[in-house]
């Protein structure tokens, strides 16, 4: 990679800080609002963030605005690593925690994962509660922009998904220009979320609390402004439904609410293969969950019990990370179902982590033709997306991705046993970490402060990598990313 190719990254990174920048003097409006002495935490941040965002951009202002492949490769990495670096800021000057925590707490919220290191939640400034909440509804945002709009064109992990999906890269291309495509979806995104925050409004919750949650619950985040998360809500069982069909939809390839909006139907959900793959395995998840409680006695088959089991199915299942008061008192093969569950996680081109739907559709079909060509050596079996073949490079490519995804899961999980942290506390984290899910089990189940500072950045290394989906990032450590 030549320096004028680095020239037009610095370009582009910078402009994203003095962006990023702007979102830091929200809080300050929070703080005035409810008259709160913590304003100056938030300007020395803009300050920092604004300041280093123009000593990138202004010596390479004139620099060519073409990106490659390779930058767009960079700008994406980067995206998520500068960006939760200087979003850890307020966190480390106003709560004054360690710079490890800091950059848990910042990443945890950009990438959507929603595990934390902090406690006394309901004590802490309204500022900062709304700042975290804003950090997971960027990365949203983000997410969304860049695994819909920009990836495909890029070819970053989306074009080739896409391809199982669709007939034709075009197709992507919901608008003739990009931009109006990013628009696009930032503006269903923005929509959704203002409904999810009437809803939670009108379902009980006050307005602070309901702006903020939509924050997170749109952005599949799980971040809360509770302590006991959800379950500070547990008198108003309208909240749950209201989180569990907003959580839902999120979970959705953000194209087909694109095609719906756009063409003013419904048709475009039922008659794609992941949107119903999606719909039936959260269904079926729901009616496992709610079996082995209601056997186990552990719940009735009141409505609120109906009503428990399916924001927490969904919540995990969507990889949200919300959790009930009674999730922890159920018996620990459900918790654990639910965080296996998580590896499914939400469609292409959603909020959602985990493997994506998608994969585990393919896959399905692919064990199912090795069974049948046991029987039919020389039978021709097509594999099938929304009635388009999917290519071998598409195969190819699923494999790779589980196999790199087994290797580092594995390989990060022994790290945090070489901290002393035990086997399940271990497996949950990385698990928890790598599908963006953030509670775990054992010691990480209510938040990550136990673990220590070595663990933490194994964690954080794992967010970055399940937002990033393995390999955008893995390419450019990669001797041949860098030579020409």
């Amino acid at each position: 990679m030549t320096l004028k190719n680095l020239k037009s990254v610095q370009k582009t990174l910078g402009l994203l800080l003095m962006v990023f920048s702007i979102t830091m003097l929200t809080p300050v409006a929070v703080a005035l609002i409810y008259q709160e002495q913590n304003i100056a935490p938030f300007l020395y941040s803009f300050g920092a963030t604004f300041f280093f965002g123009c000593l990138l951009w202004l010596p390479s202002q004139k620099a060519s605005t073409e990106i490659r492949l390779r930058e767009g490769f960079m700008i994406v990495v980067l995206f998520w690593v500068v960006l939760s670096s200087f979003g850890a800021m307020p966190f480390f000057f106003l709560l004054n925690i360690s710079f490890t925590n800091a950059i848990f707490e910042s990443t945890s919220g950009l990438t959507t994962t929603g595990a934390t290191i902090l406690s006394g939640l309901d004590d802490l400034p309204r500022s900062i509660l709304f700042y975290r909440q804003q950090l997971q509804w960027l990365g949203g945002l983000g997410i969304v922009v860049l695994a819909v709009a920009l990836l495909p064109i890029l070819g970053i992990g989306g074009m080739q998904m896409y391809r199982a999906e669709s007939s034709a890269i075009k197709e992507t291309k919901f608008t003739p220009r990009q931009s109006e495509t990013a628009k696009a979806l930032g503006t269903i995104y923005l929509l959704l979320t203002l409904l999810c925050a009437f809803c939670y409004k009108l379902a009980g919750m006050d307005g602070f609390d309901a702006i903020c949650h939509a924050f997170t619950t749109v952005a599949i985040g799980g971040f809360s402004t509770h302590d006991a998360n959800f379950g500070f809500f547990g008198s108003y069982s309208a909240v749950y439904w209201v989180a569990s069909v907003f959580m839902f939809l999120a979970g959705i390839n953000f194209s087909l609410h694109f095609f719906a909006w756009k063409n003013k139907s419904f048709a475009g959900y039922i008659k794609n293969s992941e949107f119903k793959t999606y719909f039936v395995l959260m269904l079926v998840a729901v009616l496992i969950v709610s079996g082995t409680l209601f056997f186990s006695a552990n719940t009735s088959n009141t409505q609120s019990g109906v009503t428990e089991t399916l924001f927490q199915v969904v919540s995990i299942g969507t990889t949200t990370g919300f959790t009930t008061a009674n999730y922890g008192t159920w018996p620990l093969i459900v918790p654990f179902f639910l965080l296996l569950f998580s590896l499914v996680g939400g469609c292409v081109g959603s909020t959602g982590g985990g493997l994506k739907v998608v994969r585990w559709l393919v896959l399905f079909k692919e064990v199912r033709r090795e069974v049948l060509r046991l029987i039919h050596p020389r039978a021709e079996i097509l594999i099938k997306i929304n009635k388009h073949s999917v290519d071998q490079a598409v195969l190819d490519s699923i494999w790779g991705f589980i196999a790199a995804y087994l290797i580092l899961h594995l390989s990060m999980m022994c790290l945090l046993l070489a901290t002393g942290l035990d086997l399940v506390t271990s497996l949950s984290a990385i698990t928890a970490s790598l599908n963006n899910l953030g509670p775990g089990l054992g010691d990480v189940f209510a938040n990550y402060n136990s673990i220590g500072g070595f663990a933490k950045w194994v964690c954080i290394t794992a967010m970055l990598l399940g937002r990033l989906e393995i390999f955008a990032l893995l390419i450019i450590f990669t001797r041949a990313f860098w030579q020409d």
